[in-house]
């Protein structure tokens, strides 16, 4: 049974939301609560403390090794492929603030008590099976014009990719490749992660909802991708520093765009209250560092 959970959530026989139709407005105040999310919450310290390192480690290798040059910009382009899962605990947050709920950081781990973290985890994975895809056909392309060989240097790679015939076949055709790997995942993830900790879905049913979205809102959710790349490609500059500010807000963003799409559900997730903190004993070892693993314990 617990396949079908995955697939079709709580019961056998799936059910689906209703799809909205939305329009420009809808879109600029989606994109404005989620600023105001972010003004209220600003998660900027902990995407910080992530990207950094994640800029070092990429500096170090550059140092060491030029053979990652020709693969920065795939990697960075991307990282947008499986943000929609990376930012599962801001969702969350937008959730629970939507709630009254007085957020705090830790309520970002309430996703490790929703009824669909399996789907959820099932959903990340086909993201993050998509972006090695993308890498694998990244690096196909450039050895397929330029060979096995790599560059010896920052500069000479720039010049091969801007003063030759080969590298303006591999900036159209790798950017055209990219377009079509972000639809793919913007229609089949754009209000699958909010629509997963709302309900007690599957993941099938999820993907689904999302296509229907798409589908119903062809144009509003062009837009609505066009603006997440153009907001992304802002926050990469200048070293990926304005991403601390630009992934949280899509995030928020996101969350009540699922809002304006999909007709509330009359029976929504309860959310399970944690239990007063009692005594802790040495029995409870190695469970009390992690509290929230015994908070729905009688």
């Amino acid at each position: 049974m617990l396949n079908l959970h995955l697939l079709t959530g709580a019961g056998e026989i799936p059910t689906y939301p209703i799809i909205r139709k939305i329009g420009l407005a809808d879109l600029k105040d989606a994109a404005a609560k989620g600023i105001d999310d972010f003004r209220v919450m600003p998660t900027h310290v902990i995407f910080l403390a992530i990207i950094y390192p994640l800029v070092g480690l990429f500096l170090a290798r550059m140092t060491f090794g030029y053979h990652v040059v020709p693969l920065l910009f795939p990697l960075a382009a991307g990282f947008a492929l499986i943000g929609p899962f990376a930012a599962i605990g801001l969702y969350e947050l937008s959730r629970l603030r939507e709630k009254g709920v007085n957020v705090s950081m830790k309520h970002a781990f309430g996703v490790l008590r929703c009824p669909s973290l399996d789907a959820i985890a099932a959903i990340g994975m086909v993201l993050m099976i998509v972006f090695l895809i993308w890498l694998t056909t990244a690096q196909w392309l450039y050895q397929s014009l330029f060979g096995y060989g790599w560059p010896g240097s920052i500069r000479l790679f720039l010049s091969d990719i801007l003063t030759t015939r080969e590298g303006w076949i591999l900036i159209i055709a790798g950017n055209g490749i990219g377009f079509l790997f972000a639809v793919l995942v913007l229609t089949i993830s754009v209000v699958s992660f909010p629509l997963l900790l709302d309900r007690d879905v599957g993941a099938t049913v999820a993907m689904r909802t999302s296509t229907r979205a798409v589908l119903r809102n062809p144009l509003m959710m062009a837009a609505w991708g066009l603006f997440v790349a153009f907001t992304l490609v802002i926050g990469s500059l200048p070293f990926f520093v304005g991403l601390a500010v630009v992934i949280p807000v899509l995030a928020h963003s996101t969350w009540h765009l699922y809002r304006k799409v999909v007709e509330p559900d009359l029976s929504p997730r309860q959310d399970r209250e944690p239990r007063s903190k009692g005594r802790r004993y040495a029995a409870d070892f190695p469970a009390v560092p992690f509290p929230w693993t015994h908070e729905d314990e009688p």
